[in-house]
């Protein structure tokens, strides 16, 4: 895929790649939401969703995202 030549391309790879990292788990963005309370990141199902909608999160969203879904090795190219 090779990488992203711009900006918007890695929110957009980014958000897609949690968007397919949250159907593999077959979690909600509600479940998300509740998993990721319990690491301490206050989200809600809402907040999630418009997030993912727009494509623009935080790197703290991100890697707090993963750990929740469960995710143990995120290869860069698969973004």
């Amino acid at each position: 895929m090779g990488f992203a030549k711009s900006e918007k391309e890695i929110a957009e790879r980014a958000a897609r790649f949690l968007k397919v990292e949250l159907k593999r788990a077959d979690l909600t963005y509600a479940e998300l939401a509740a998993r990721m309370k319990k690491h301490g990141v206050e989200e809600t199902e809402d907040s999630i969703s418009a997030k993912l909608k727009r494509g623009t999160f935080p790197a703290t969203f991100f890697i707090a995202a993963l750990v929740a879904i469960g995710a143990e090795v995120v290869k860069l190219e698969d973004i």
